[in-house]
């Protein structure tokens, strides 16, 4: 089983469209997607709702996506061609809980595509790419701890020049978040 762990310094950079994009251009690895979401205080992981659960109530959850209206992140990678689509919410700083369970849901994949920093400390991927922004000020903790672990470097067009050592960077320019460079490149490493 391949596995590919796309994260990114931010919301909003562009990480679920390029997870989409590379399960449209590579549907020979018949993709079972994942998205990973930690909520902070007041969010219940059962829904992602606010909520007021008590902190070791509620502190973890796993759906599969059924819907392919495109709505949401995970119904777009159903549309984008995933054969399974699952969420993982949980509390801040519990995803460890959830990992015996994701384990056992991944574990018949053909090859499973995740849209996390996080789970870096609980998975050594084949592939990690980081969709990075230099425009956007805000930089997860967490995309900040495993920075150097990334293979290669999306980044914002702004972003492409910066220096990321000896990593690949490929440039995109939104709404384009795959380009045929990222998809031959990705290829290559999981072969």
């Amino acid at each position: 089983m391949a596995l590919v762990v796309v994260g990114g310094q931010s919301r909003n950079l562009g990480k679920t469209s390029l997870v989409a994009g590379l399960i449209s251009a590579l549907p020979d690895y018949h993709w079972t997607a994942v998205k990973i979401t930690q909520f902070g205080h007041g969010v219940c992981s059962v829904n992602g709702k606010a909520c007021h659960c008590a902190v070791d109530e509620h502190r973890w959850a796993i759906t599969e996506e059924r819907d392919r209206s495109g709505k949401s992140d995970t119904s777009r990678f159903l549309v984008a061609g995933a054969a399974r689509s699952l969420w993982v919410r949980t509390k801040q700083g519990k995803l460890e809980e959830a990992m015996p369970s994701l384990r056992q849901k991944i574990a018949q994949a053909a090859n499973v595509i995740m849209e996390s920093n996080s789970v870096m400390g609980f998975l050594a991927p084949d592939v990690y790419l980081t969709v990075l922004h230099t425009a956007t000020p805000d930089f997860k903790p967490s995309a900040l701890q495993f920075l150097k672990l990334a293979d290669a470097v999306v980044a914002h067009a702004s972003a492409a020049a910066a220096n990321f050592g000896d990593r690949p960077v490929f440039a995109i320019q939104p709404p384009h978040y795959v380009t045929p460079e990222i998809v031959d490149w990705v290829r290559l490493k999981l072969s």
